[in-house]
């Protein structure tokens, strides 16, 4: 039989029984697949578990001996019962099977194993019922020095109810005494340089290491392979999209015209990165850029700027934003910034889903003629029916509420427009490296001058429960100075547990965070509308599941001082812009992410105002949802937020959509812990790329990017 490869399928491998088990639990399809699910940790067969702290309910990997065994009829029912009592020297625990007196010549006194189940509890003393185990071989441990099976490290696998930890161990097993030579992903170069082993090697020892000495090279190796391969995979796209021609859009009348009316100097970052933009706009290639930004910091006028550059040539730009209320809010700012003689030459056009079925006719005619230069719309913008005279110009906005699929999408309705994507979620710099390697990154750190900024204050209801009162009192007392206030509530209606989801939803629980939502909109509009110091306070509540011309008139109403106090979901969260508004309270800010909350605090302040924001939650002391909120109200760095967030949530799905940390595709490599060998990695990639782009030299690279990088990442990858 010839030698497996990592290419080569389960089902040939392990048989097709196991193969589907493997593809049901993990999702695995080719050997490479099953040898990069790596040992989570690793016991040794001389290392007995403490069985007195065996947690009840928890599933358990325990190595241990036989003490006694015992099989006895049942009482109340037909078969029998066998009892087996494990020790590790400390404590006992019993083991039971039903009907399976064959077991008994297995489990004899003395014999020692390692055993996988959940931890019962039965009349005060744990037991595992129906355990997987597997017995050490006594002719392997007379064979082989004592000492050293005693040190002979057992791999723990992540492992599912169906598939124990000992049974992919026996898998793997079975796979590498099949597996032949492994081509290595990483030059010679590097590898030497960087003292690593060969990939046969490392894949080897990570699953079947004969010391403990040889786990960390094994890891330390392959977490290199990650961070190549990734880095290679991340280049390779963005040199796809350099060798795509641009047009050249120069600058000229439109954009000498706006500058000269601007009321105000541009920052010393607005200009930089607009200065950036105006070179890029004008190469062979698209532009690709990431603009990072604080909440305010004018990212806005940075792409209305390369919109007015690409209007110059006749060209149209798009911009796509995540909710009806942030684009409607687009097209009225852009207008007003724009002024009375631009606004009608370039005719900024909403696009969205909402409209009425004769309105969306008469956009999509202005759209398509090329009459409308500036476009704004949501998911609108994506359908089929939206065409375009010349698309010169994609912006998206807030990047992260996008799908890769439908920035494609848009980006296909062009011949190779420039793309230009807007975050006001700061992005550390290992994942600006690994995420967004393929875009250039600019940054605008300069605020604006004349904004009073925000101060932030947590209302920690489960030492201080009087304190939710005193919020209302406090918001009551903002709008009796003439000014106005959000109330951001985690749901539409608590009762109904109806959640948003025309907004950002709230981030998965954590230990401190309560089960579920206490107040929703609907909730808090009630406990205001019988509030004595609300009486004469004007209150409306907005939400993504109130019709569009509702959901905007409530809005425009409250842009215009016509409403004091705003209760809303997330809807708020970006892009809403109303200077009049000092205060906001988030209730159960806990339920949020942090980067989200310092997206919702950048709602206040924004004027000459000082802003107050509230951030308002029972979650106990010491808990990790108490600790995301305590980081928010600590500083109002949103680049240092955005590297505390990034350390409370995991890595996220890197190559993929994800935005948790829950099902992350970096297997070893972590990206804060990383970061110097990820900049390595990107400078090694950087120097192979240089000298053979096409990987002709580098089989084993090339084999690695196309098992790692599936088409489904590939997709994901072009994040254009």
């Amino acid at each position: 039989m010839p030698a497996l490869t990592l290419e080569s399928r389960l089902d040939g491998a392990v048989g097709g029984k196991t193969s589907a088990a493997l593809a049901r639990a993990f999702g695995m399809k080719t050997v490479g697949d099953l040898l990069a699910h790596y040992p989570r940790r690793y016991a040794r067969r001389g290392e007995l578990t403490p069985i007195a702290s065996l947690p009840v309910g928890e599933p358990v990997t325990i190595v241990a001996e036989v003490v006694r065994a015992s099989e006895r009829r049942m009482q109340q029912r037909k078969g029998s019962l066998l009892e087996v009592v494990i020790s590790d020297g400390r404590g006992d625990l019993s083991l039971t099977f039903f009907n399976q007196s064959w077991r008994l010549k297995e489990l004899q006194p003395g014999r020692r194993g390692i055993f996988t189940g959940k931890v019962g509890a039965y009349r005060g003393s744990t037991q595992l019922a129906h355990p997987d185990y597997e017995l050490f071989d006594d002719e392997g441990e007379a064979l082989l020095n004592a000492e050293a099976y005693a040190n002979l490290p057992i791999p723990i696998y992540p492992a599912t109810a169906s598939i124990a930890s000992w049974q992919l161990k026996k898998i793997v097993d079975l796979v590498l005494d099949g597996l032949g030579e492994v081509p290595d992903p990483l030059p010679d170069d590097l590898r030497a340089r960087e003292g690593l082993l060969d990939a046969r090697t490392a894949i080897e020892r990570i699953h079947r290491p004969e010391s403990a000495d040889q786990i960390e090279p094994a890891r330390a190796t392959l977490r290199m392979h990650e961070a190549f391969v990734l880095q290679i995979a991340l280049l390779q796209q963005r040199a796809a999209v350099r060798a795509l021609a641009a047009t050249s859009r120069r600058p000229g009348a439109l954009l000498e015209a706006f500058d000269a009316a601007l009321p105000f100097s541009r920052t010393p970052d607005q200009v930089t990165v607009g200065d950036r933009i105006e070179r890029d706009m004008q190469g062979d290639w698209p532009m690709n850029r990431l603009v990072q930004g604080e909440v305010g910091s004018g990212k806005t006028l940075v792409a209305l700027r390369a919109m007015l550059q690409a209007a110059q040539s006749g060209g149209q730009s798009a911009l796509i934003a995540p909710t009806e209320v942030l684009a409607a809010q687009h097209v009225r700012s852009i207008a007003r910034m724009l002024g009375p003689k631009l606004a009608p030459e370039l005719m900024p056009t909403l696009l969205t889903g909402q409209l009425t079925a004769a309105e969306r006719r008469k956009s999509a005619l202005r759209v398509a003629s090329g009459q409308a230069r500036i476009v704004v719309g949501t998911h609108a913008l994506l359908s089929e029916s939206t065409t375009f005279a010349d698309l010169a110009l994609v912006v998206v906005d807030e990047q992260h509420r996008f799908g890769v699929e439908q920035r494609e999408a848009l980006r296909a309705k062009g011949s190779s427009p420039h793309a230009l994507v807007l975050t006001a979620t700061p992005i550390p710099r290992t994942v600006a490296m690994t995420v967004f390697g393929d875009l250039d990154v600019s940054t605008i750190r300069t605020m604006p001058e004349g904004r009073a900024g925000v101060e932030t204050f947590v209302a920690p209801l489960a030492e201080r429960p009087g304190w939710f009162s005193r919020v209302w009192e406090r918001i009551a007392e903002e709008v009796s100075k003439g000014r106005q206030a959000f109330v951001v509530c985690a749901a539409i209606d608590a009762e109904a547990a109806t959640r948003d989801d025309t907004a950002d939803e709230p981030v998965a629980e954590v230990e401190g965070e309560a089960a579920r939502t206490r107040w929703g909109v609907v909730q808090v509009g009630e406990l205001l509308a019988g509030h004595p110091s609300f009486s004469s306070i004007r209150v409306e509540i907005l939400h993504g599941k109130m019709p569009s011309e509702q959901k905007d008139a409530v809005m425009q109403a409250f842009s215009r001082g016509e409403i004091d106090v705003l209760v809303a979901t997330t809807v708020v969260e970006v892009g809403v812009d109303v200077p009049n508004a000092s205060t906001m309270a988030i209730l159960e800010a806990d339920r949020f992410g942090v980067s989200q909350l310092h997206q919702l605090r950048g709602r206040v302040g924004r004027g000459g105002v000082p802003g107050l924001c509230l951030l308002v939650t029972e979650a106990p002391p010491e808990t990790p949802a108490r600790a995301r909120v305590e980081a928010v109200a600590a500083t109002l760095d949103g680049f240092e937020l955005a590297e505390v967030d990034l350390e409370l949530r995991g890595e996220g799905d890197v190559l993929g959509e994800a935005q948790s940390g829950a099902r992350s595709s970096l297997r070893l490599l972590r990206v804060v812990k990383d970061a110097d060998l990820i900049a390595r990695a990107r400078d090694a990639a950087e120097g192979v790329l240089a000298d053979d782009p096409g990987l002709r030299s580098h089989p084993g690279l090339a084999q690695a990017i196309e098992r790692r990088v599936s088409s489904q990442e590939r997709a994901a990858l072009a994040r254009s």
